[in-house]
């Protein structure tokens, strides 16, 4: 548990996440970012279970792709990030454009919800026991809440 705990926080990778969102958080009062980042993770660990209460079926029912399609799918996604950042030289990738309920599901897709996280909670799905995975996404979660907003 304490291996998948371990794994999941460096896909996820909150010191990352935290630049990512650092244009918002001077941007926001720190109540309003703190609501805004509770909604981001509440949509996120949303995903997450679904995707460990389901794990591969969602890929192979729903979407009717192999699941390994999806993560090589992913990584062009985060290149294509990488690319635009480097070459633009964009200075957030999330900008404040309207309600603030919107900005929390900006937050939560892509940065926090992606390729990575989803393969890594199938994967968890897998290989623990239900009660075992829901308490290490919880503390996952707890963990990225307290690196972010610390």
């Amino acid at each position: 548990m304490i291996t998948a705990i371990v794994s999941f926080l460096v896909m996820l990778n909150p010191f990352a996440l935290f630049l990512y969102l650092k244009p918002i958080m001077k941007d926001l009062s720190d109540e309003d970012f703190r609501s805004v980042f509770i909604k981001a993770s509440s949509i996120s660990f949303g995903i997450y279970l679904v995707f460990l209460l389901l794990g591969d079926l969602v890929f192979q029912k729903v979407f009717r792709i192999n699941f390994e399609s999806f993560r090589i799918f992913g990584g062009v996604v985060l290149f294509s990030f990488a690319y635009m950042f480097i070459v633009q030289g964009k200075k957030a990738f999330i900008q404040i454009k309207g309600d603030l309920h919107d900005l929390a599901s900006e937050i939560a897709l892509p940065f926090m919800v992606g390729a990575g996280t989803i393969s890594l909670t199938v994967l968890m799905s897998e290989q623990m026991v239900l009660w075992q995975g829901v308490l290490s996404l919880v503390s996952i979660m707890l963990i990225n809440f307290g690196i972010i907003m610390g």
